[in-house]
């Protein structure tokens, strides 16, 4: 059978997908995930529902980490796309965004309306400290994988050092992506289920780029109205937008670029409150991003949460759409994955800030180290999923709270 008569039964295949089952698939993705786990769950469902081979789907996961965004998201966009185009990308972002985003308006809600208790926030510290002691195993895994040879680890040095002295911390990352593309030279991939010939990439019927360009035209209309609403809404917004332009790697590398603008720039959020930002993404199910419509909220309440959530995503879902058209042009080219690895070995340092200042303002004696250490410790070497870590380091801390030990 020739390769075209296959392509035609494959998306005969996907047109019987509907969009209702797209958006449910992805719905109960965002709703039961949580951590890391999530993107084992998104590829789990790809394959436990036939939706692409194995070549499409290994494809997919080295597309959304050439450009910025989330790459959970991503996926899940490139997914949809794939199955049933704009409308099925649309539908199955849509899906695994909404739960997290209905459960953070709740325990936004909550936070604010109670943060004035003295017992609230003595509760929050213990958070706090778990938070500093995930976010250190993120900082040793990350650069576990990104520093593979000398330029990469002064990369990280410098982004750190730049960070330490308040410098743009976009700025940063667009230095490290020019400096990755000069001077990193990283091996093509040599799996061959994600090598697909690149002789004669196959064209884009013009319904599917005009309804890209209408997904552009849509976030750039949205940040237009940002704006001109000339408020610290409308700021909050363009933020986002920026750093949903500019941020690579998962939600938890993209969070110094959040910090710089909303607490250190800003100061929307103090250093505590951040923190407890953190938390609260991280006990929700879905993207771990989320926590951008915790910004949101105490900004403008729930409007303003839609706004935040839109725009942290939408630049990188928009960029998904084009990639994932053009990645047969772009991905083994050298400059392209040189440039990724300046990028991702920045964030490196980056997220090395993150845990001093976090540390700084959690840290606050012996019982929050224990615990912020306990918390590393049960991630990194017992594999302890974080919901579990939390939930059993809020159980302890409140119980300690009621013995008065905190």
């Amino acid at each position: 059978m020739s390769i075209t008569n296959i392509e035609k039964i494959e998306a005969d295949v996907r047109r019987k997908v509907s969009l209702s089952s797209i958006f449910l698939a992805y719905a109960g993705i965002g709703l039961t995930a949580f951590g890391f786990v999530i993107i084992q769950k998104l590829k789990g469902l790809v394959v436990k529902n036939h939706w692409m081979n194995e070549e499409e789907m290994n494809e997919g996961l080295a597309l959304v980490q050439l450009y910025p965004g989330p790459i959970m998201v991503d996926f899940t966009a490139y997914v949809g796309y794939k199955l049933r185009g704009v409308p099925g990308a649309v539908l199955a972002t849509v899906g695994f965004v909404t739960p997290s985003f209905i459960l953070m308006m709740v325990l936004s809600a909550a936070y604010f309306a109670a943060g004035s208790l003295p017992w609230v926030h003595t509760l929050f510290l213990g958070l706090e400290a778990l938070v500093v002691g995930i976010i250190l195993n993120v900082t040793l895994d990350f650069g576990e994988r990104a520093l593979k040879g000398r330029v990469e680890a002064a990369i990280a040095l410098a982004a750190f050092a730049a960070m330490i002295f308040k410098l743009n911390a976009v700025l940063v990352v667009l230095a490290a992506l020019a400096v990755g593309a000069l001077f990193i030279r990283t091996a093509a991939p040599k799996n061959k289920s994600t090598l697909r010939s690149p002789a004669e990439p196959k064209p884009v019927s013009i319904g599917r780029w005009l309804a890209i360009a209408v997904v552009v035209a849509v976030v750039l209309a949205v940040a237009g109205l940002a704006w001109s609403l000339n408020s610290d809404v409308g700021r909050m917004a363009l933020s986002f937008f920026k750093i949903g332009t500019v941020a690579f790697g998962s939600g938890t590398t993209i969070l110094p670029l959040i910090q710089a603008d909303v607490v250190d720039t800003y100061h929307w959020l103090n250093m505590s409150q951040f923190a407890d930002g953190i938390a609260l993404g991280q006990i929700t199910p879905g993207p771990f991003l989320i926590t951008a419509a915790f910004v949101g909220y105490k900004m403008g309440g729930v409007g303003a949460a839609l706004l935040a959530t839109f725009a942290i995503f939408s630049p990188s879902f928009a960029m998904t759409l084009i990639f994932t058209e053009l990645f047969a042009r772009l991905r083994n080219l050298s400059a392209v994955r040189g440039a990724l690895a300046g990028v991702l070995a920045s964030f490196v340092g980056l997220l090395a800030t993150v845990v001093l200042q976090l540390g700084q303002t959690s840290i606050t004696g012996s019982v929050t180290l224990v615990f912020a250490g306990a918390a590393f410790i049960a991630v990194r070497y017992f594999k302890l999923d974080i919901l579990w870590v939390f939930l059993g380091g809020v159980a302890i801390w409140g119980g300690l709270q009621a013995l008065g030990w905190v």
